[in-house]
């Protein structure tokens, strides 16, 4: 019995061991020793003492925390100054030597420093305000943020202004302007400044990260005049979801607070949840230090005992052992307090990021929307959309109207062009042709053209003022390049460049242009010749190929409804010569409906009818080919396009600075010695009047703005083919501009107004020339245009037949299923001469055979044989006679 018990004991004790009881029991100190880092007098610090305060009552009046052991903190005053911080932080170290943990401080830059003597003493550094993404666990191993990362504040400072369509927060010229400061005594004088100024006016919009809302929070209700200087301002602050802990903790701060402040209470911030929830944090992760183990001891820095004898001891400053067991600990906590779910990410950040979105108005704030990382921007709850999956798509962003600087709902445009400001230079090219876009007044610094009056016209329409200057561009004698204006806009040269600048892909990668005010693409350009009437030309409607094809479509239709139409229509038999011609005088009538045949089989008649309906399209569309023919003038040219140009080795011009040259190069691969650059209107007309042949071009290659010009006053010239590109021209500002966005607002105003038409009418009207209704030669009628209908009626041609031929198989072997058996090329001969009968002979011979067979029955067996004799003989004759008409069927 006694080695029972003695075995039970041995068991229990195991087990009480293992579960760390009597271990932990025997490793707990009674008091555990953490150190608190302030800024008394802050809006952060004055909140986080009170409620570390509360926090560190709560923990030790909770048994069920930390089993008897409770938590004695020391405050010390950094006074928010990082020098001061720091030598507190070491005098704080060595006084009191068995310090666990330190929470605090609040200012980032405190922060990085204490982060050194934190990891060098492996001691963990917990900070619910130090909010600086660059303290990083990489660099600051021990360094503890217990609140929402700048990182994440950032991010969604970057998503609102990215929701109101904003390109730029940092020119001279932006109106969009974020504050974000430590110290909101620093921010408040910023804003009160910019209120003197009259930056808080409407077109201006200010966004503040989350020190203005603490301190609205904490001292409000703020005097009006303190309060007149951001209306209208958008601040973030962290957001804490609802729950029963936080509004037991809120409910019990007034008593908090009593006394604590000789001037004048203060309210509650989030900073004071989250300074709360650390204390938390750190009793539960010291709990569960002690219950792996962990044993509160210390030893000697090898590095710091050289620096004995020093005012400071430096060397009485001691690493603690268990500091890395507690760190793990700290990090591995799981969770609830009064700011929601408390769990780190891998990176050490807390989970479910979240900020509200608040609009400083009147004596007060509103709530304008959320933001997560889990779904960008929203009115919803951050509770409610991490119940739905994950959408941080444009189209899902979404916040309550605004009520900005100014007393404003409408959207500031975000952007103006200084009242002081320098003048923007604007290149234009110097052209020495086509300077109805745009050219230069002889002996002056201006210019006017086209493009000129689009561009001052749009800027009329802007709500500000820009000051600019034209700047040629270009040395008088050739047209300049449109790309090199557009590269000194990247190179700093110019602010912008106006002109006949097309859009292209490679000029997009450099600059921003505007909305295209014009339309435009390459196209090709020949000298062409006029078609005149003459004896053929009722051909030109049709391609060679389609009458081709149609005749023999006439030719196939004819021949089947003569196959389906011969054994049972007299109008299809007779000599071969008459057949051959009922074929060809049935099949051409049906164009003219004029045929006198009648049809007797259904199937035949079904392909008639098929027949039928494609003849009266190609009628149709041949008739008004035909018209159209001899009503316009037509125009015919070699060149039938920029096919045409690519399948042959003939020379091509192009205008001299335009990008034709590189698209005809690197888009089509046109070798570069075909290419010949043309510098006006007057040597496109010598190099196309004189030809390939005699040192001229073959074509020219131009933008069709260009081209309409060119050929309003030549009319032995036209466009060939269809425009290959399509390159509108704009106006180009460098990347990001918000002047380019206006004046793409300002170009569509132009353009819902007709005043855009107007101006292109006033510089680009067409002559009587290119009014005329003249046009190439490329719309003849093509058999791709028709091959639906020719398929269509071969279709029907093709089942026709084959239905036929099945019923003729069937018959045949119906009709001689009783002549005995033959040989397969017997069998063959008699399907052709079967082929070739009237149906009215083969029934009848069917008839006579019937009876035949019934006769027979009737007499004894002698006769039978005699008659068989007979009939043997006369079959044979009419064999004969068969293969007599088989060899004329043959003949034929």
């Amino acid at each position: 019995m006694t080695r029972v018990w003695l075995m039970v004991l041995v068991v229990f004790c195991h087990e009480i061991f293992s579960n760390g009881v009597i271990t932990n029991s025997s490793t707990r100190p009674s008091v555990v020793k953490v150190g608190v880092i302030l800024a008394y007098k802050t809006a952060i610090g004055k909140v986080a003492k009170v409620a570390i305060e509360a926090a560190i009552e709560d923990v030790n009046s909770d048994p069920t925390v930390l089993a008897g052991t409770t938590i004695q903190i020391t405050m010390h005053d950094s006074h928010n100054n990082g020098f001061l911080g720091i030598v507190e932080t070491l005098q704080f170290m060595e006084k009191e030597k068995e310090t666990v943990a330190i929470i605090g401080p609040l200012n980032s830059v405190i922060a990085h420093e204490i982060s050194q003597i934190s990891n060098e003493l492996q001691v963990p550094l917990l900070s619910y305000a130090a909010t600086d993404p660059t303290l990083s666990s990489l660099q600051f191993p021990f360094f503890v943020r217990t609140s929402q990362n700048d990182l994440f504040q950032m991010a969604a400072v970057a998503e609102i202004v990215d929701y109101y369509g904003w390109k730029e927060v940092s020119l001279k010229e932006s109106r969009i302007i974020i504050v974000h400061t430590y110290n909101d005594s620093l921010g408040l004088m910023v804003l009160n400044l910019a209120n003197n100024l009259g930056m808080m006016e409407s077109e201006f919009v200010w966004i503040a990260t989350n020190w203005l809302s603490t301190k609205l929070d904490t001292d409000s209700p703020l005097p009006s005049d303190v309060m007149n200087d951001f209306q209208g301002v958008i601040t973030l602050r962290m957001y804490v979801p609802d729950s029963k802990l936080k509004r037991k903790f809120v409910s019990k701060w007034n008593n908090l607070t009593k006394g604590k402040s000789a001037n004048a209470s203060f309210r509650l911030n989030t900073y004071g949840l989250y300074a709360y929830d650390t204390v938390w944090l750190l009793a539960h992760a010291i709990d569960a230090f002690f219950n792996q183990g962990g044993v509160i001891s210390f030893s000697n820095d090898s590095k710091l005992t050289e620096l004995h004898g020093g005012s400071l001891t430096l060397d009485a400053l001691n690493i603690f052992n268990g500091g890395n067991l507690l760190l793990k600990s700290i990090l591995q906590v799981n969770m609830s307090g009064v700011t929601g779910p408390i769990k780190f990410t891998p990176d050490k950040d807390l989970i479910n990021p979240a900020f509200e979105v608040i609009n400083v108005i009147g004596t007060g704030f509103r709530r304008v929307g959320y933001w997560t990382n889990y779904s960008g921007l929203s009115v919803l709850t951050p509770e409610v959309l991490y119940t739905k999956p994950p959408n941080c798509s444009s189209a899902n962003q979404r916040l309550y109207d605004v009520i900005w600087p100014g007393q404003t709902t409408k959207l500031p445009r975000g952007w103006t062009f200084p009242k002081n400001g320098t003048q923007l230079r604007i290149g234009v090219p110097i052209r020495v042709s086509y300077r109805e876009f745009v050219s230069q007044v002889e002996g002056t610094d201006m210019f006017n053209g086209y493009c000129i009056d689009v561009f001052t016209t749009a800027l009329n329409l802007l709500p500000y003022a820009v000051p600019y200057i034209l700047v040629p561009f270009g040395d008088g004698r050739n047209n300049p390049s449109s790309t090199e204006l557009v590269r000194s806009i990247t190179t700093g040269v110019f602010d912008a460049a106006i002109g006949d600048i097309a859009i292209t892909t490679n000029r997009t990668r450099m600059v921003d242009f505007t909305q295209p005010y014009i339309g435009s693409g390459l196209v090709v350009v020949a000298s062409v010749n006029e078609l005149n009437s003459n004896a053929w030309a009722f051909l030109r409607p049709f391609t060679p190929m389609m009458w081709l094809v149609t005749s023999i479509f006439f030719l196939i239709v004819g021949v089947v409804v003569w196959i389906l139409e011969r054994r049972e229509n007299d109008d299809f038999c007779g000599s071969p010569k008459k057949q051959f011609g009922t074929i060809l005088w049935f099949s051409f009538s049906t164009l003219f409906s004029a045929q006198k045949e009648k049809t007797v089989s259904n199937l035949s008649r079904l392909v008639l009818i098929i027949w039928l309906f494609v003849v009266l399209i190609l009628n149709s569309s041949y008739i008004a080919s035909l018209t159209s023919i001899l009503t316009v003038e037509q125009l015919s040219s070699p060149i039938k396009g920029i096919e045409t140009l690519i399948n042959s080795k003939d020379p091509i011009g192009y205008q001299q600075g335009s990008y034709a040259r590189s698209y005809l190069v690197e888009e089509l691969h046109i070798q570069e010695s075909r290419l010949f650059p043309l510098n006006s209107p007057e040597d496109y007309e010598k190099a196309l009047k004189d030809g390939a042949q005699r040192g001229g071009v073959a074509a020219v290659v131009d933008d069709r703005a260009y081209v309409e010009l060119f050929l309003s006053t030549r009319c032995e010239f036209s466009i060939v083919g269809q425009e290959f590109t399509k390159a509108g021209w704009g106006f180009a500002f460098p990347r990001d501009s918000p002047l380019a966005i206006d004046m793409s607002s300002a170009i569509l105003k132009l353009s819902e107004n007709g005043e855009l038409q107007r101006i292109h009418d006033k510089w680009l009207m067409r002559s009587a020339c290119t009014a005329q209704g003249t046009r190439i030669e490329v719309d003849r009628l093509q058999l791709k245009s028709f091959w639906g209908l020719f398929g269509l009626c071969g279709v029907a041609c093709f089942l026709a037949l084959f239905v036929y031929f099945i019923i003729l198989f069937r018959k045949f072997n119906k009709h001689f299923e009783s002549s005995g058996r033959s040989s397969r090329i017997g069998r063959f001969q008699n399907f052709f001469m079967f082929l070739g009968e009237k149906e009215e002979t083969v029934r009848n011979r069917f008839k006579r055979r019937q009876m035949e067979r019934v006769s027979i029955k009737g007499v004894d067996e002698d006769e039978s044989t005699h008659l068989c004799v007979r009939n043997r003989e006369k079959w044979g004759s009419e064999i004969g006679e068969e293969k007599r008409r088989w060899l004329e069927y043959t003949n034929f």
